[in-house]
């Protein structure tokens, strides 16, 4: 799992998808529901599959609270949708 930084307060996840470069997730938590509202990819680094080193780290994370989410971002749904390992994630 990539280095990460989680700021509980701000609502936000930031990871370290490259030396660094850090890409981040913003979410509104709904007890214990992550809205996942925003991501983001350092634009030097897009198409690199940093998304996706951001997605499993926050992912990894939040199942190891045992919490769940709900993906209102664009890039958010379409990874859910893509990985099957995930879906035990989404929130009822």
């Amino acid at each position: 799992m990539a280095p990460f930084k989680h700021d509980k307060q701000k609502q936000r996840y930031e990871v370290e998808v490259a030396p660094g470069y850090w890409a981040h997730l913003d979410y509104l938590d709904h007890n214990g529901a992550l809205t996942i509202t925003h991501t983001f990819v350092p634009d030097e680094l897009r198409g690199q599959g940093c998304g996706k080193i951001l997605m499993e780290t926050v992912l990894t994370d939040v199942d190891a609270q045992n919490l769940n989410v709900r993906p209102v971002c664009s890039y958010a749904v379409v990874y859910l949708e893509r990985h099957a390992q995930w879906q035990h994630l989404l929130a009822k």
